[in-house]
């Protein structure tokens, strides 16, 4: 089989797909990882042992061409697309190659253009199943023109095992000089419009007339640095020099071990896996009501949920927890409960291969026998997971 991913840059599907990677049993499957651009996360990959292949190719015909041929010749019998472009040069490659099984991971809640829509709407017919991380994508999927398809709710699932070994030392408090005692809350997203950012910045001051020693810190790069930053740097009083942007870190598990409440303000998310690593940190959330995330957000019991775009609700909920230690730690422990109860990496893992195995009897690529090895619940209901791989 294939695993194709679209690009090799750092985001939540580049950390599924490795997370995928990782479990997938070799002794049932030959496994092969390729991507349409190299990147961080190719990089990361490699250090962690695993081989992965690029076409470094933009002009999609060439790929298409490149990927056929690889398809071919490597006898592939099952192809897993992971993002956009992943399912538009796979589809056409993988229809070419005459190969068995087609399937694509829906990860993004991106808005696409009608052109992208028109596009893989006239791809599904070649997909024999698409998955999506919540029952929110499944709708904005579905809406989209591809109802016809054979969806399952496969959300993303946490690898507790790393989740409880103790984070490394922490210096973020003493590289910007932010006393112990001080409530932090800390938002790990890319710096792009969609992830809400502004929004978090602009409640700053209220957050401060109602916790004033709270401190912000913005893990993340990205297009909108500048402008966030600038923003910020236009605060009143002193909320502007209590935010601090720390851009892209490798000691992300460390410090989300340190913050004391993890905020995602987007204005839409496919599931939201930060908030989900911070749960299982035993941090407390606040949270947009948008997307995957009420799927995984209990509001009260584990985090707050609040309206996308309100700044003054954003206020409301970080003030909450940064005066209450006791509402925190009460958060936080059910928040890892939640990730517990529910989900686990291996559990996404088994789940993706009973997918497998299913499609590719159905391709006659498989004896019947083998539908059996893993156990797999169809359109399970979308729940609460996480994952987290650990920057090297």
């Amino acid at each position: 089989m294939l695993q194709l991913l679209a690009t090799g840059g750092t985001g939540g599907a580049q950390e599924s797909y490795t997370g995928l990677l990782l479990r997938l049993d070799r002794s049932a499957y030959e496994v092969r990882a390729l991507s349409l651009s190299s990147g961080s996360a190719v990089q990361r990959l490699c250090r962690l042992g695993l081989e992965l292949e690029v076409i470094e190719e933009a002009d999609d015909e060439a790929a298409v061409r490149d990927l056929t041929a690889y398809l071919v010749r490597n006898e592939i019998d099952l192809l897993h697309a992971h993002m956009y472009r992943a399912e538009v040069i796979g589809a056409r490659a993988a229809l070419a190659a005459g190969t068995a099984v087609v399937m694509a991971t829906v990860h993004s809640s991106r808005v696409r253009s009608r052109e992208d829509v028109a596009t893989l709407a006239a791809l599904t017919p070649v997909m024999d199943r698409l998955i999506v991380p919540s029952a929110s994508i499944l709708e904005k999927v579905r809406a989209e023109g591809r109802g016809g398809a054979s969806f399952t709710v496969v959300p993303n699932g946490v690898d507790l095992a790393r989740f409880d070994i103790p984070v490394a030392a922490c210096a973020l408090r003493r590289e910007f000089g932010i006393h112990g005692g001080a409530p932090l809350l800390g938002v790990v997203a890319r710096l792009e419009p969609e992830k809400g950012h502004r929004y978090l910045i602009e409640a700053m001051p209220a957050i401060l007339r109602g916790a004033s020693e709270t401190w912000l810190v913005i893990v993340g790069e990205g297009s909108q640095e500048l402008e966030l930053k600038a923003l910020a740097g236009s605060l009143p009083g002193p909320a502007a020099d209590r935010i601090v942007f720390t851009g892209r870190r490798e000691d992300v598990a460390a410090i989300t071990g340190e913050i004391d409440v993890a905020v995602l303000p987007s204005l839409r998310e496919a599931q939201g896996i930060s908030i989900l690593e911070a749960m299982a940190r035993r941090k407390p959330v606040v949270a947009s009501a948008v997307g995957g995330i009420p799927e995984v957000i209990t509001n009260g019991l584990d985090g707050l949920l609040v309206p996308a775009a309100d700044p003054v609700a954003l206020a409301e909920a970080c003030i909450r927890l940064a005066c209450s230690p006791e509402l925190r730690a009460k958060m936080g422990e059910a928040g890892r409960a939640t990730v517990e109860a529910r989900f686990s990496l291996d559990a996404m893992v088994r789940q993706i291969e009973a997918i497998y195995d299913e499609e590719l009897v159905r391709a006659g690529a498989l004896p019947p026998s083998a539908a059996s090895r893993h156990v797999h619940v169809i359109d399970q209901p979308a729940g609460r997971a996480a994952l987290e791989i650990p920057p090297l």
